[in-house]
């Protein structure tokens, strides 16, 4: 099959996969701000929410990024619902972020941490969602990739995500895309989300082969992706635009309904770089993302995913 012949099938396939999601057969859609979809926050207060062992006030860069902190960033680019992700000073002590969710009503979403190594993960996976926890982190870390997502504990976490319409959200590098490919087709009925373009470009080389990668996992109808963080990626430097080329890509394979965009701040609003000129780069900057691309990307995909 040629290569635009398979990008229009899997295009087509996606749009009638995505008829039976949560949140599509009654419509998402009609006017709304935008949607956040990857921010994380912390307190300065360690008194009431200690750092896990590991960490020391030293390493909290900034020193706070709380919610009115947020604010100030997101209200003037019309941003009014965010997707809180636990930050891992925490580890999967989620009290502060469970407690912004309950203190900001409507406004948040999370995706939480759970330790898969401790029995009853699932049930811990069911609580957590009745406190507004929509997915859950994993990342890879330093054992073996393959076995370590082929764990019990894991093999438990995506199960009851898949059973309770949870989200898998993954953080990793390039090098994870073949052994997330297996976990999808193992399990396909897991609703997945990748973080940061699986951060392809992060040491400033997008390759053909790793973007194709990414790509493919477009045959997996529950997978979804985040167009985000962009300040760490390609050039690294505004306004991005050098990014657009594995947008269009990931637009053309995924379709606009299974990507969304995020800023991952505080860190987006670092030294020489601004939230404004994270979401003006899809909002703007793009002349070949449509009216309509546009409404999903910063906004209907992640009202779907994680607010539905």
């Amino acid at each position: 099959m040629s290569t635009f012949n398979r990008r229009l099938f899997l295009k087509a396939t996606a749009s009638a996969s995505l008829a039976s999601l949560p949140g599509c057969a009654s419509g998402v859609g009609g006017s709304g701000a935008h949607i956040d979809a990857h921010v994380h926050v912390w307190t300065p207060d360690l008194d009431k929410y200690p750092l896990a062992p590991g960490f020391e006030r030293e390493d909290m860069k900034p020193a706070s990024f709380t919610p009115d902190q947020l604010f100030a960033h997101t209200r003037p680019e019309g941003v009014s619902r965010i997707v809180l992700i636990q930050m891992s000073y925490y580890r999967a002590d989620n009290r502060y972020m469970l407690d912004m969710i309950a203190q900001h009503s409507g406004v948040f979403s999370g995706v939480a941490i759970v330790d898969e190594t401790l029995s009853g993960v699932g049930d811990r996976m069911r609580d957590l969602a009745k406190q507004g926890v929509r997915g859950f982190r994993i990342h890879a870390r330093n054992e073996n990739i393959e076995s370590w997502l082929g764990s019990p504990g894991m093999a438990e976490m995506w199960k009851t995500a898949a059973d309770e319409g949870l989200n898998i959200c993954l953080l990793i590098n390039p090098d994870t895309l073949a052994a997330v490919n297996k976990m999808c087709l193992k399990y396909p009925k897991t609703p997945v989300v990748i973080d940061h373009f699986a951060r392809i470009g992060m040491n400033g080389i997008i390759t053909r082969k790793e973007l194709d990668e990414l790509l493919h996992l477009s045959v997996h109808p529950h997978l979804s992706l985040k167009t985000s963080a962009f300040y760490a990626l390609g050039e690294k430097t505004p306004p991005y635009t050098d990014l657009g080329r594995m947008i269009r890509e990931c637009r053309d394979y995924f379709g606009a309904q299974r990507l969304m965009w995020a800023s991952d701040c505080p860190f987006q609003v670092g030294a020489g770089h601004t939230y404004h000129d994270s979401i003006a780069l899809i909002r703007e900057r793009l002349d070949f993302l449509t009216t309509s691309d546009k409404e999903w990307m910063l906004r209907k995909t992640a009202e779907r995913v994680f607010f539905s």
